[in-house]
């Protein structure tokens, strides 16, 4: 039965999940709770892993789960950061929905079950959302967010609470028209180490400037991320969040997102 869905040429769902060094987070058996849950679903789906040029064993842990599980895909991709990983697997993606998720499933895949249904209610774009608070995070991260929140929401999509959360599904056609439109892809030049940004206010600002639907749901998030292959910089990071809020307001002032 779940083989036969997996080779039916109709996807309901596609997932994509980016993957940059992520060595110790699939060794956590993160991949078997993926395909433990999709194997249950009584629709069609597909799993794409856009590797981002991971430096460490992630390409073969990958390439052997790959190997062994039908319905899943390995991208290799050069190192271009999280939103270029991204979109390299929404380009693939053959489901009506595509969802882009976290390797670490600091929020489950199971959680997709209570995004999907507002599809069939008109919305367009669907997007999870920790809330206010972020449970398990650092007190610094979570004064952060808050600051974070509080200036976004004022220049831009005063309405969303949570525009970070790494798990949001798109139709899928949306998703591959509003994606080229990113100017950090726009600008793509190959990265050097880790690299953040705010890409996600920018896809929801154009979203929203496009007409599109958007519903945000809360979904339940834990930070479960144990990889150490990152070289993450907090200062670094809320720095390039800062500045794309800031580039996003500009290009809007500009008229650039009206064009």
């Amino acid at each position: 039965m779940a083989a036969s869905k997996k080779k039916s040429k109709r996807v309901f769902l596609s997932v994509v999940i980016p993957c940059y060094n992520e060595e110790a987070n699939l060794g956590q058996g993160v991949l078997n709770q993926v395909v433990d849950y999709l194997d249950k679903q009584k629709y069609s789906w597909e799993v794409i892993i856009s590797d981002d040029g991971s430096a460490d064993n992630s390409k073969k842990i990958v390439q052997d789960f790959v190997d062994d599980h039908p319905g899943f895909i390995l991208l290799e991709n050069q190192h271009g950061g999280k939103p270029y990983a991204v979109w390299q697997g929404i380009k693939k993606a053959k489901g009506e929905v595509v969802l882009f998720t976290d390797m670490d499933q600091s929020t489950p895949l199971k959680e997709v079950a209570k995004l999907l249904p507002h599809f069939d209610n008109g919305f367009e774009v669907v997007i999870g959302s920790r809330g206010v608070r972020r449970k398990g995070a650092p007190l610094y991260r979570q004064l952060a967010a808050l600051v974070f929140l509080s200036l976004r929401r004022l220049l831009l999509l005063p309405n969303i609470k949570d525009t970070q959360c790494g798990f949001k599904a798109f139709k899928t056609r949306v998703a591959q028209e509003l994606f080229p439109k990113l100017s950090v892809l726009e600008n793509w030049q190959e990265a050097s180490g880790w690299r953040v940004t705010a890409f996600d206010v920018e896809l929801l600002y154009l979203a929203q400037k496009s007409g599109y639907k958007i519903k945000e749901v809360l979904v339940s998030w834990q930070d479960e991320d144990v990889a150490t292959g990152k070289n993450k910089s907090f200062v670094k990071e809320s720095r390039q969040m800062l500045e794309q809020i800031v580039n996003v307001k500009k290009n809007d002032w500009q008229g650039k997102y009206s064009k």
